[in-house]
């Protein structure tokens, strides 16, 4: 075990009043976000067809999704394999406080959020203080718990859920305030904005001063609380924005397809869709996760569209086996072999981690 003078964060923050000395992974990478997304904001520009971006969209999001499940595991170094709850939780407060209150999804969203990061206090509070896969056990449990509970029930204390048969949103026609377009060019763009965001946060992520205890955690939680960091108190924190962030993207999912039933939106699948196109992609890196649901959410749906009616479930099979392939010959995602490619071509600095 290193001593506790050793610990080193791979990329240290910057001083305060300071202007960070990190061409390669910081400035260069929050420029690489700005021009992405400014280019795929004028996609809908280019392409007209309504189901190459519904396509584009269902990517997007999946993309935004592995992004905040990566706060978790690629730098909290815990396995959440119910994080889906996170995301039932924002997408039915969303919808039951616009068709109960009449608040419009662009507050029910944050609301949404903000109740999913409270749960997720409830459940890293206690598991947080153990070791061992407690946490991973507890996740699914949780969500499982949840998803059944929703399932069965059709009102709690006035409030509809109906049961197996979820909520559908109602219709206001076109209208930014309801978040309802006929159109799919405004929901790519939210959607965009919303990725953006959550790149943005993952970069602020590494070089604050929360991814520098953080990366002591996972490094060596022994040695990282003899130096006075309190591994439950920042993973908490770090846990807490990650389901704020799922929660968000619960509520965008029920807006755009304006329908939310617990099988899929705090179902089993969806936190392993999360989770493998952050883990194949790469987590712990910027990139990562967006790269994971480039690759992975076009092939599931290839698979379900030509597939699903003979072979039901071989997407899983396919995602399976590349996991398999990528855990072999690409431990550290996809993101490593493209970022040595970047590096020989001069594009990325030396020592940049994206």
């Amino acid at each position: 075990m290193p001593r506790p003078d050793e610990i080193r964060a791979p990329s240290l923050p910057a001083a305060p009043g300071r202007r960070p000395r990190d061409a390669g992974t910081g400035f260069g990478t929050l420029g690489l976000i700005a021009l992405m997304t400014l280019a795929a904001m004028a996609l809908p520009l280019v392409v007209t067809d309504s189901y190459l971006l519904h396509s584009c969209i269902v990517v997007l999001f999946f993309a935004y999704m592995a992004t905040a499940w990566n706060f978790v595991c690629g730098y909290v170094g815990q396995l959440s394999i119910g994080h889906a709850m996170f995301a039932g939780i924002g997408g039915y407060a969303t919808v039951l406080l616009f068709t109960g209150l009449g608040l419009s999804p662009w507050l029910g969203m944050p609301v949404g959020g903000l109740l999913a990061a409270l749960l997720s206090v409830v459940v890293g509070y206690p598991t947080f203080r153990l070791r061992g896969p407690y946490f991973a056990l507890t996740t699914i449990a949780f969500a499982e718990m949840i998803r059944i509970w929703v399932e069965n029930t059709d009102t709690v204390l006035g409030i509809p859920l109906n049961g197996a048969a979820g909520l559908t949103v109602p219709l206001r026609g076109e209208s930014l305030a309801a978040l309802q377009f006929n159109g799919k060019a405004p929901y790519y763009w939210v959607i965009v904005g919303l990725l953006a965001g959550a790149l943005t946060a993952t970069w602020w992520l590494e070089h604050s001063k929360l991814g520098f205890y953080l990366k002591a955690i996972r490094g060596d939680r022994d040695a990282a609380e003899s130096l006075g960091i309190s591994p439950a108190r920042y993973q908490l924190v770090a846990l807490a924005i990650s389901a704020f962030m799922t929660g968000i993207g619960g509520g965008f999912y029920a807006q755009f397809f304006r329908y939310v039933n617990a099988e899929r939106l705090i179902g089993v699948d969806l936190s392993i869709d999360m989770a493998l196109m952050s883990i194949i992609g790469g987590q712990g890196t910027v990139f990562g996760p967006l790269l994971g649901a480039v690759l992975l959410a076009p092939l599931a749906e290839i698979t379900r569209g030509h597939l699903g009616g003979s072979l039901l479930g071989l997407h899983i099979v396919v995602y399976g086996i590349i996991l398999m392939l990528a855990v072999l010959y690409l431990p550290k995602g996809l993101i490593a072999p493209l970022r040595s490619l970047l590096a020989r071509l001069g594009l990325l600095g030396r020592g940049g981690r994206r």
